[in-house]
This record gives C-alpha cells, structure tokens and sequence, in this order.
C-alpha cells in the first residue's frame, strides 16, 4: 500500500511538473487561456483556445465557439477537467477542432447589461478570432458554434444571425468568417411565445428572462422588438446554416417544446434544423426517472460528429 501511495504522489508532483513545463513553453501547450478580445466599460472580456495539439507554423484549425450557459446572468468560459463542456471539448479535439471558450458580460439586476449585450460579445469574440484568425492557427473559413443552456442559445444567434448584425467593438467590424454548423444544448430559440417555457405539466409559467431582456414597464411595441431581435428562431432561413437542437424532455428550465418549435418553424421556410430528444433528461443532462436515452456519451459523440460531418459540405454562407 505504502509503495502505491508513494507511487501516486510521484506520479501527481510529475504531472504537475509537465503542465508548468507546458505553460512555460507554448510550443508544447495545447491550450492559451485568458487572450483578451475586447474591452468594456464594464471591463476586459476573455477567451481561452483549447487545441487538438500544440499549434505549429502554418496550421489552420476548424475552429469552435462554445458559450457558457449560466441564464445570461452567471458562469465562466473555464472548462475544467470534468463534465460535459470537458467531455465535449475533448470530443471536438478528437475530431481536429480548436474550441474557443469565451467569457462575455453578463446581465444585472440593474438592467445595465441585457440579453443583447450578451450576444454582441460572443459575436465580437468570433469576429476578433477571425481577424487573427492566422496568428491563432485559426480556419475563419470552417467556423462553428455550441453552447449550453444561456449559451444554447448565444450558439444559435450566432449561427442565425447575420454576420453584420449586433455591432459592437468598431474595430471588429470588418472581420471575415464563414459560418459552417452549430449546436445547441438545451437552449432557447423564442422568447416571444412564453408558453415554450412551461416545463412539463405546467402552465402559464411567468416571464421569467423578460427583465434580462427589457427594462419592466416598456411599452409593448418596443418590447416585442426587444424579445423578437434575441430569439434565434426569427433568423431562420432555407441557406441558414445546419443548426442540431438537443433538448431534454424532462427539462423544467428549458423545457423540449423549444426543440419541437424550431423544428416546426424551420421546416416551414426549409431551414436545416435537426432536433435530438434526450429521454430522461432534465437540464444539463441530468438524469430525471432513468438512465439518459442517449446516453451522455452519445450526447458527446453526437455533436463531434455532427460538426466533423458538416467540414466535408459545401458552406452555405
């Protein structure tokens, strides 16, 4: 047991000596963490590249924009070395891609900083990333977008979208990409219709990311406005890029009806929406009266794989 034990601790003090041996020599680093992309008056927004391998001179990766989840109001870009972002990150390298993990503003009490706000950055952030698209070994040609929950659905605004839209840093403004495929986990696609987020066996659910969206009190015109420019569904169009939906039906946050209405919404202008229905899924897959179906690893290989399918397709923006 000693001889283990010991055996261990050689083990954890030699791992740690590789990692600092890594962050000292970036030419063995997979990852370069906290490149600020863009400042506020709020202050200085992040991301972090997680890489496939230490990029080399010359090479260009497919690359990746995840955003957190955390209802617009709360999480980070950190990816840890456990979970699902982990397990999906790691996926996606698999496969070749680079994941750009970024942080943006996040909504307050105050209204200060709304929804939209929150879909700038994730835009400025892909929109930096493309303009030093070679200095960070970056393909702007072949970009992609996932996220989770909140994130889910800065995922789809960013793939829906147009480019141009939700301007932010004039410095930016020029940037060039080219949108290939996204995924959404468990977000939202239409805050108009409300009635999307009664859970399961609920009814007339408040409003309850309204005030993230609008200051309360608004005259109802401009708050349909509001609500109809941050709802991913209204950007839908039949040269839309292939958008994959996973919703849980168990979802009591984000209930499934958001995947079925963006499916229904898409086949009526013959946008490329697929849908994946995870049974026994509340929110961030967890299981709710049995074993998820998909399993989680499923879950995992289904986005990897969806993404690497999308490369070998001829772009449609």
């Amino acid at each position: 047991m000693r001889r283990f034990v010991t055996h261990l601790v050689m083990s954890e003090v030699l791992f740690a000596l590789i990692c600092a041996s890594n962050a000292a020599n970036p030419e063995t680093s997979t990852t370069k963490l906290d490149i600020v992309y863009k400042t506020t008056p709020q202050g200085a927004l992040k991301l972090d590249l997680h890489y496939p391998k230490a990029p080399k001179a010359g090479a260009r990766y497919p690359l990746v924009l995840f955003t957190h989840g955390g209802g617009w109001s709360a999480g980070n870009k950190t990816i840890g070395d456990r979970g699902v972002r982990f397990m999906g990150v790691k996926a996606l390298n698999a496969q070749g891609f680079c994941v750009a993990s970024v942080d943006y503003r996040l909504c307050t009490k105050e209204g200060s900083i709304m929804i939209r706000d929150c879909v700038t950055d994730a835009k400025d952030a892909l929109r930096f990333l493309a303009k030093n698209a070679a200095q960070f070994s970056l393909d702007a040609d072949h970009v992609f977008t996932w996220g989770d929950s909140a994130g889910g659905h800065l995922a789809q605004m960013l793939l829906l979208a147009p480019p141009e839209s939700f301007p932010g840093d004039s410095r930016l403004a020029d940037a060039k990409y080219r949108l290939i495929a996204g995924v959404s986990w468990y977000g939202p696609c239409d805050f108009e219709k409300t009635e999307l987020f009664n859970g399961p066996g609920q009814t007339d659910v408040r409003d309850r990311f309204g005030a993230r969206i609008i200051k309360p009190g608004t005259d109802e015109k401009i708050r349909l406005v509001a609500y109809r420019e941050v709802s991913p569904v209204n950007y839908l169009r039949a040269d839309s890029p292939p958008l994959l939906m996973m919703q849980g039906d168990k979802d009591p946050t984000i209930p499934v009806h958001h995947a079925h209405y963006m499916k229904v919404r898409a086949d009526a202008v013959k946008a490329p929406v697929e849908i994946v229905i995870v049974h026994n899924s509340g929110h961030n897959w967890r299981e709710s009266d049995g074993a998820l179906q998909p399993s989680l690893e499923e879950i995992i290989e289904m986005t990897a794989t969806f993404m690497k399918q999308q490369l070998t397709h001829k772009p449609t923006r």
